[in-house]
Formats: structure tokens, sequence, C-alpha cells
């Protein structure tokens, strides 16, 4: 009965815990102190989880024996997270029980402060360390929910939740969200799109629950590895299977030509041999190329009109050019990057210049020569050339020197 007449100080008490940034710093401090392996983790992984979990006390202590109603797909969240970076479920529940029990010493605190009386305490601390042990028991459940993989209905779910979003563009309501695992207010979020190509066996397992680790969904659309999160990863990620392509974050209903950018950015990175993250912005230019052939033919036919593509020197030339465009129109840079003196990068800049009629190394005289210049030739280089900038580079490394000037 006494636990009843102080529900509402108590509810109040942690709601306003909720919203204290000091409060919450204390609680990812009390977290990543007794956990090494979750202090590897950023401090916003740390401290969204942490957020959610006091917002969902304050719901406990107002449903009280109504516990059916609760949610607690936060804690289920976070088992599945830290399952996908690789932490330990011991130091899991290190990190967790080290934030609940800070909890507890400072609702009993601010309980005292509020004027609730020692007697009713007792009530409180027993509540609260129900709530704690039903955040464990549902993050032990995420935890291994996440290692043996999504159920197929689940993973079904998922997957056409993606397809309408990603392929149709539809926007999906609340009811959809929820069986998908996203929070209807989540639902107006930006998420990043990404999308890899799975080339080898084992591959799309492993990609889908990377992806899944970044409190997203993923899945198989289309026949590529698809994925949708609130957040992209921190730092290099040498293991990483295959290319993955990132799109700046939107809302769902905007993410479809989004995808699509993605989906070409996958093919001209796969097809170069790229691997590992990449951000869609990074083939801005590549894109653009590959998808107005025409008109790059007929700017390499005014800008290079004087180059024979049967000719090696002259494909030499053009791959120099495009190197030194590259590096920044650096002789130093590009010379480090083919193996060869400054001297000889000069020469042939000379040759093309005799026989282009173009100078990658003065501004013209009337004045053009700016960045949409340097853009339009190094445009007309890529598609004379047939390739990539990447491929160009190449090229020359492996056997460019060996032609004959």
């Amino acid at each position: 009965m006494a636990v009843v007449q102080e529900r509402e100080p108590v509810t109040e008490i942690l709601r306003a815990m909720a919203v204290d940034a000091d409060v919450c710093g204390e609680l990812v401090r009390a977290a990543r102190a007794h956990s090494p392996e979750v202090a590897r983790l950023t401090e916003a992984e740390t401290r969204s989880h942490v957020l959610a979990m006091i917002r969902a006390a304050g719901a406990w202590f107002g449903t009280f024996d109504r516990v059916e109603e609760q949610d607690f797909t936060t804690a289920l969240l976070l088992g599945a997270d830290r399952a996908g970076q690789g932490v330990p479920m011991t130091a899991v529940l290190r990190g967790v029980q080290a934030a609940l029990t800070r909890v507890a010493e400072i609702s009993v605190d601010r309980c005292r402060m509020s004027g609730v009386p020692d007697s009713a305490l007792l009530p409180v601390i027993l509540r609260l360390k129900e709530y704690g042990d039903a955040i464990e028991r549902h993050v032990i459940n995420g935890y291994h929910a996440a290692e043996r993989g999504p159920a197929p209905e689940a993973h079904e779910i998922r997957t056409r939740l993606l397809r309408r979003v990603l392929v149709d563009g539809v926007a999906p309501g609340a009811e959809e969200l929820g069986r998908a695992g996203i929070r209807a207010e989540d639902g107006h979020a930006p998420y990043h799109c990404l999308v890899a190509e799975a080339t080898g066996p084992g591959h799309a397992h492993r990609l889908t629950h990377r992806f899944s680790a970044l409190r997203g969904l993923s899945g198989l659309v289309e026949g590529r590895v698809v994925g949708l999160c609130a957040r992209l990863p921190q730092g290099e990620d040498p293991d990483l299977p295959a290319l993955v392509v990132a799109s700046p974050a939107a809302p769902l209903d905007r993410l479809r030509p989004l995808y699509r950018l993605c989906v070409r950015a996958v093919d001209l990175g796969t097809a170069e041999g790229r691997q590992g993250w990449y951000e869609l912005t990074d083939f801005a230019a590549e894109i653009a190329v590959a998808d107005q052939p025409l008109l790059g033919a007929h700017l390499s036919d005014r800008l290079l009109g004087g180059l024979d593509p049967s000719d090696a020197f002259h494909r030499q030339l053009a791959l120099t050019a495009l190197t030194f465009l590259d590096c920044g129109r650096r002789l130093d840079q590009s010379a480090a990057t083919l193996f060869t003196h400054p001297n000889t990068i000069r020469y042939r800049l000379g040759r093309f210049q005799q026989i282009t009629g173009t100078s990658l190394t003065d501004t013209r005289p009337d004045g053009r020569g700016g960045p949409l210049e340097t853009l339009h030739r190094w445009w007309a280089l890529t598609t004379w050339l047939g390739r990539s900038p990447t491929q160009s580079a190449t090229a020359i490394r492996d056997g460019g020197d060996s032609l004959k000037k």
C-alpha cells in the first residue's frame, strides 16, 4: 500500500533523472568503469541505452502490476548490439548492473530530498530491483537472439519492410514499424541506407549481422545485403568482407532515391575491387561520369582529339595526366604515385600539351582553368581511357613505365 501511495513522486523523480545530463553522465561512467570492454565503445553508444532505460524505469513505476504492458525493446536491442560488437555477455551484464545500482542510489537520494519518508524507501528499492532484474533478463534474451540470428518470420517481416521503403518508396505505418522492431516515434527519425554486394560464401550472413549491430534492420533486397541504421560505425573495419556504401541520413520516405544511388556506387566500386566502408558521396563524381557516357565522349573528342587510343604512348600520357589531376597537380606526389622521377612526369605533361593543345599546369589566356575546367579534363581523360582513376593509376604502376616513349 505504501508503494502505491508513493508511486507518483517516485515516477516523477525518475522522469526528471531521465532528462538530467549529470545523472546520465554518472550512469555512463559507472557502466564504463565496471566493464573495460564497454569502455572501449563510444560514450554515445552507452548514453543512448542509459537514457532509454531510465525513461523505461518511470513507466515501470507507473504501471506496477501490469508488467505485460512494459516495453523492453531497448534492453533487447542493447543485448543484440553488444553481441554484434563482440562484447562478452559477462562484460555486458557488469556494465548494466553498475548502471542500475547507480540508478537505485540516486533515486533513493532524490526521494529523500523530495520528502519521501524512509518507511516508503524499502518498497522503492525493491521495485527498482524488480525492474533491474527484468532489464537483465531482456538484455540476455536480446544477446542470445542476436547470436542465433533472426527467426525466419522476423527476418521476412524486416525484409518486407526494407523492400517497401527502399524499392517501392512507401512510408510504413506505425504497426508495420513495430512488427519490424522500430518504435513508431523513431519512424520519422533519419536513417542511413547501407548497401553491400555479398561476393563470397558466408558474406551475406556476416554483413547482415554487422548491420543489425548498428541498431537497425538488415536483409537481402534485389540480391544485395541492405540495411537501415540510425548511426554509422566509428573507425575502420579491416575484416569487412565486402564493399559497403552508406547514404546520408534521411527520413524513411526519402530513402528510395538514395538507395538507388548506393546500388550504383556498389556496382562501380565492386568492379574496381574496393572493399570496406564508404560514404555515398565518395562516389559522386564516378556516378556522374558513368551515367553520362555520351556527354563524356563528346568532351573527350573536344579536349583530347589529338590522342590516338591505339597508341600505347598516348595512353601512357593520358594515364599520367589523370594521375597528375588526382594528385592535385603536384609533380612530387604524381611521381611518388607512379614510382618515377618528377622530371619524367614533367616531360610527359609537356608531350601531352603538344599533342592535345591542353595544358594542365598553366591558366589559359582567357582566364579559364578553374575547378570546372579541371573537372572537364578529368572527365574527358576518364572517359577516353574507359576506366576509373583507381584502375588508371594501377595500370601505370603495373606496366606503364614499360611502354616505349
